[in-house]
């Protein structure tokens, strides 16, 4: 009954177990829920966060899956992906894990400050190929359609030079409003830019996604304390970044 009521629920929490069999005539203990569940090749851990997807979705990523399955390497390595991400000063990004004695964890040295609101960010924009980190910009406004065009007027073929790409390179960027505009898919056809066709509410198929976490775990461990020392750590480290 363990076993067929996680395996159908796997939310279900070891007190709603006990419950069940305690309504059920049996007696157990939490620790006897978790042995079975082992034997049975059962852990706990935390939920993965996911894209939200709804079946038109998940449709669109299949298809996306499906026309580009025997795609060689060489496409790939010919494509430059492209994002947005925030950076806080303090908070989520800056995890860290420490080696704590017993009853000490909230000793200074093992805990890492938080203020509300991160303390301040910035927003960046960046890209990369297989060869390597692109152009990353501070992105001080808020961006719409029109500030995006400049964004990649100045910086995209730049970076596609300075990463060598081969002719018939492809960009990609998501489908955010502004990166879908009618005003920003006609600039790209007239630069006769090559986008890949990309599904909703898929970023973890972009790669990208590894290299912001890359950046943000390389400039959390150098601790900036304020937004100037933020900026200037995260151009040093994305330059360091290999292409490997």
């Amino acid at each position: 009954m363990i076993t067929r009521t996680v395996s159908k629920n796997p939310r279900t929490t070891r007190g709603d177990l006990v419950n069940d069999l305690q309504r059920a005539g049996t007696k157990v203990t939490k620790a006897t829920i978790c042995n079975t569940l082992r034997r049975q090749g059962l852990n706990s851990c935390s939920a993965r966060r996911v894209p939200l997807l709804k079946p038109v979705h998940v449709q669109a990523r299949l298809k996306f899956a499906r026309e580009h399955l025997d795609d060689p390497e060489e496409d790939w390595e010919n494509a430059i992906w492209s994002d947005e991400t925030k950076i806080e000063l303090f908070g989520k990004n800056s995890t860290r894990r420490v080696w704590s004695r017993k009853n000490a964890e909230l000793y200074p040295k093992n805990t890492i400050p938080t203020v509300k609101h991160g303390g301040g960010n910035i927003m960046l924009w960046g890209c990369f190929s297989a060869k390597g980190p692109g152009r990353l910009i501070h992105v001080k406004e808020r961006m719409n359609g029109a500030m995006y065009r400049e964004i990649l007027s100045d910086n995209l073929l730049p970076s596609a030079r300075a990463l060598k790409m081969k002719r018939g390179w492809v960009f990609q960027n998501d489908n955010d409003p502004k990166h879908t505009s009618r005003a920003t898919k006609e600039w790209l056809r007239k630069k006769h830019f090559k986008v890949l066709e990309w599904p909703r509410q898929s970023p973890d198929l972009n790669p990208i996604e590894n290299l912001w976490r890359e950046l943000k775990v390389r400039v959390a461990q150098r601790q900036p304390q304020n937004i100037t020392a933020l900026e200037e750590i995260y151009m040093e480290e994305w330059a360091k970044i290999p292409a490997t």
